[in-house]
């Protein structure tokens, strides 16, 4: 299994608690984990940037069906 997957896996355990604590938040799950909740996408992509570099991490909007996205390309980074 690859680690963005695992990441998805470990959201998916964690719906319903997120959910009921952050609908319709940005969320950033990394290391198998949640992390945080944001107010915008840009917020939680920026943050994980600092924090975790490249990833793999999960960024996705509770209750949002999903939408896979390159930080780099959004954030404007160029790609090695």
């Amino acid at each position: 299994m690859d680690a963005l997957q695992r990441e998805i896996d470990a959201y998916d355990r964690m719906r319903d608690h997120l959910e009921t604590e952050h609908f319709r938040k940005w969320v950033v799950v990394y290391d198998e984990e949640f992390i945080a909740a944001y107010e915008s996408f840009e917020d939680a992509a920026i943050d994980a940037v600092k924090r975790f570099g490249r990833g793999p991490y999960l960024i996705r909007q509770v209750a949002a069906p999903p939408t896979v996205i390159s930080i780099p390309t959004v954030l404007g980074y160029a790609h090695d």
